[in-house]
């Protein structure tokens, strides 16, 4: 494998990780706009725009995107989250080329009035699927009141309201200050050769506009919050915890990532033995979120209403008894074991690959293979625990829950 990378004369940067070992090839734009680049007034709108992608540009028509992806056989298909929209296809080498011409187009879609309205019920309609889902409604309630007033406490695909009020004036907007060349990473994982690639992407990304929009990163400072959303139609009362935990530049992230594993996977971890195999609960975990400027501990359970309290409170000590002793190094053997296997399993496809490899360079313009990853986790010390945990520990600050309970 051997990585290059770019900036053309536009600004636009191309990232690949080139394999002639592998028989496919993926590729992906990261744009950094998300939920959290977005005012409380057009509150969805990135998401929106992935999906107003998909109805075409002044080239191509949505049933031309979807039929040729469909006929050279790609696996393609946009995602939103706080930070980022990521728009990819994975296709046989051959083909590569016309996936790039595809993938370009959905940057700058046509954005028709009539495919905004239409695009627009489908939205109301997945938001009204998504809040009939107690898991979803917490995740949304707990970012919304962990980061009160913080950009990141922003729903990602928005509310009944913010959509049904927001305009395709307010949306051409939005495109025009997010999408382009300064914001956008190309990353390209697989089978090509790059400067074959590099012409490729000078032939077919020309359209999209200069230009960079920096990201706001304010301060944060979390509050202890208690917030219940009752539904007394719920059979399970369905909580989440935050607490602050490393930032995406800090060097303890990888520290993060291992305890997390090793108290909070879905499975041999401290949670599971603790609350899961008993049957305390359906479901428990913890999880690690790193984001631009801040950084989560995330936890979350499902259990029987009248089992809530006991079953935070069982939480809470399995949280005070890794902060107050750490783990043991077995625990850390097998949390690097863990991690090391989903590093290799994920980095075996190029699809798998692409992710990691954009997400690295637009948030740190950092280039890290396989083998350097597994190094990095396996380098992980009991000491790293230990100053992650003096730094960051296991404190949960909000508590949010949606269920029968209207108190714990």
């Amino acid at each position: 494998m051997k990585f290059q990378h770019c900036q053309l004369p536009s600004g636009l940067t191309l990232i690949a990780e080139t394999n002639p070992a592998v028989h496919s090839v993926a590729a992906g734009f990261f744009v950094r706009a998300g939920s959290r680049d977005e005012t409380e007034e057009i509150s969805g709108v990135s998401h929106f725009l992935e999906h107003m992608a998909f109805k075409g540009d002044d080239r191509f028509s949505a049933d031309d995107i979807n039929r040729v992806f469909d006929e050279i056989g790609a696996k393609y298909n946009a995602s939103t989250s706080e930070e980022v929209t990521m728009y990819y296809a994975a296709v046989l080498p051959e083909y590569l080329e016309r996936a790039l011409e595809l993938l370009s187009a959905l940057l700058q879609p046509a954005l028709r009035q009539e495919d905004f309205d239409m695009e627009k019920n489908v939205i109301l309609e997945e938001i009204s699927m998504y809040e009939d889902q107690p898991s979803f409604t917490c995740y949304d309630h707990i970012m919304a009141t962990h980061f009160n007033g913080h950009p990141l406490g922003q729903s990602i695909l928005g509310s009944q309201a913010s959509i049904t009020a927001l305009t395709s004036e307010q949306m051409r907007r939005y495109h025009a200050s997010r999408y382009h060349t300064g914001n956008i990473v190309l990353a390209v994982a697989g089978n090509c050769d790059f400067d074959q690639l590099l012409q490729l992407v000078e032939k077919h990304c020309s359209r999209i506009p200069a230009g960079i929009t920096h990201r706001t990163i304010p301060d944060f400072n979390p509050q202890q919050t208690v917030s219940l959303l009752t539904r007394e139609s719920s059979v399970q009362q369905h909580l989440m915890q935050m607490g602050p935990a490393p930032r995406g530049s800090d060097p303890l992230r990888f520290a993060a990532e291992l305890l997390s594993v090793i108290v909070g996977d879905d499975s041999g971890s401290r949670l599971f033995w603790e609350l899961v195999d008993p049957g305390h609960v359906e479901t428990c975990d913890l999880g690690f979120s790193e984001y631009d400027g801040d950084g989560a501990w995330m936890s979350y359970l499902s259990c029987a209403p009248d089992d809530a309290a006991a079953n935070l409170e069982r939480c809470a000590q399995v949280f005070a008894e890794v902060n107050t002793r750490g783990v043991t190094s077995e625990e850390l053997e097998q949390a690097r074991n863990k991690v090391a296997s989903r590093i290799v399993l994920r980095g075996e496809r190029p699809m798998g690959r692409l992710s990691s490899l954009g997400s690295n360079w637009l948030y740190r313009q950092e280039y890290r293979s396989i083998a350097d990853d597994m190094k990095i986790i396996r380098s992980v010390t009991q000491e790293q625990i230990h100053q992650l945990l003096q730094k960051y520990p296991l404190r949960m600050t909000t508590t949010a829950g949606v269920g029968p309970l209207s108190t714990l």
